[in-house]
């Protein structure tokens, strides 16, 4: 630990990095699992060159590191990590792109918002409302930040990030060096994004919205409140959790939640670990669940799922060790 706290002392005396440095931070609170461990330094670079500079020092150093976003998709280890987590927390903020960051793409009606890679999805689609910008309606409701998002390619009622995503700036881990990629479908697919190569560190992103007229503006807010009431019905916020589990296999035919269930597993709990009575993708924390628990429990039902189906069952949410 005083490792690491030595390293964080010198990045903040250096001149270079600008942003906060948090010591024995509890990754309960930074994830919507509300498990983990203590980090024990966390950064919160506010900018691309304390970013690059981060980075290249950590390499340097030989210093695992972690980037973390809104924390909506991942568990913790419950001892302490061995490294540095990097959150994205202050790289935010939303804005309507300037002509020159308007793709030649762009069609009538066409609106480009860029987003923080930090930005809380709700402030993302809070934005895009008050701007009477559609496109994001699906996605309100939904944790975690927009790069999170990204690197999942998250996909909310038929809808996916890449649907909208047009193109992202972030930072080349090999290179250090500041890139650009722009949208290609050949590199998205379902819970399939470019970023998880883990070779790139997203600073921002644009996205393609259409503008409609303020007398609609009620119909937007409408379709948000019938999203977010959508996702309370179906049990999202009652409980701690990373919202789905297991990835969807279309060839199946079903879900995995509804396979889940029919093999009998729904309630199934594991220490405080519980696969949820209402929904057979989300494992919920009943209150002190740890990173133990959970694997065992994804374990336990990836095991029973291929005994009664043959089928193996793919985790989408992020173990970190």
């Amino acid at each position: 630990m005083a490792d690491f706290k030595t390293f964080a002392e010198k990045i903040k005396n250096s001149g270079q990095y600008s942003g906060n440095i948090l010591f024995d931070e509890s990754m309960k609170r930074r994830t919507t699992f509300r498990i983990g461990g203590k980090t024990p330094v966390l950064f919160e670079p506010s900018d691309s060159a304390s970013v690059v500079y981060l980075l290249k020092n950590c390499k340097e150093s030989g210093i695992r590191t972690f980037i973390l976003g809104g924390g909506s998709n991942i568990v913790f280890c419950d001892e302490p990590f061995d490294g540095v987590v990097i959150s994205t927390a202050s790289l935010s903020g939303t804005r309507i792109c300037t002509p020159t960051e308007i793709p030649e793409s762009a069609e009538t009606g066409d609106i480009f918002v860029r987003c923080g890679a930090g930005t809380p999805m709700a402030q993302f689609v809070s934005f895009c409302t008050e701007n009477d910008l559609w496109g994001t309606e699906e996605f309100a409701g939904l944790p975690g930040s927009a790069g999170g998002a990204l690197f999942m390619n998250a996909r909310c009622f038929e809808r996916s990030i890449s649907d909208i995503f047009v193109s992202a700036e972030y930072i080349d881990l090999d290179t250090f060096e500041k890139k650009y990629i722009d949208a290609n479908k050949y590199d998205w697919d379902y819970k399939i994004s470019p970023f998880q190569d883990g070779k790139k560190f997203v600073l921002s992103a644009i996205f393609r919205l259409k503008k409609h007229s303020s007398e609609e503006h009620s119909v937007l807010v409408q379709k948000n409140r019938d999203f977010i009431q959508e996702r309370k019905v179906k049990g999202h916020f009652k409980y701690p959790s990373a919202g789905s589990v297991f990835r969807n296999d279309h060839t199946i035919g079903k879900p995995s939640g509804k396979l889940i269930d029919e093999c009998g597993l729904k309630s199934t709990r594991i220490g405080q670990a519980q696969i949820a009575p209402f929904h057979g993708n989300f494992i919920i924390n009943l209150g002190g669940a740890t990173q133990k628990d959970v694997k065992t429990l994804v374990e336990f039902v990836v095991n029973r799922v291929r005994e009664k189906t043959g089928f193996t069952l793919q985790t989408e949410i992020i173990f970190v060790e």
